[in-house]
């Protein structure tokens, strides 16, 4: 798994009816966009992750050409 800041890891939920949880990746601490990562909720809540096989990133788009 590799991210960017800026990037969002999406949590998926792990029984039925429970949500997905979206959060945005605020730094990398590991080497080359490896986890763990700095995230933040859309609460403002920041906590380090080290995500899991139930985990993908969604790559924030460049608009830069």
């Amino acid at each position: 798994m590799h991210a960017s800041k800026g990037d969002r890891l999406v949590v998926h939920g792990r029984v039925v009816g429970e949500h997905d949880r979206v959060v945005e990746i605020v730094e990398v601490l590991g080497p080359d966009g490896t986890p763990p990562y700095k995230v933040r909720a859309a609460n403002g809540h920041e906590s380090i992750m080290s995500p899991g096989p139930d985990s993908q990133v969604q790559h924030l788009k460049s608009d830069q050409a």
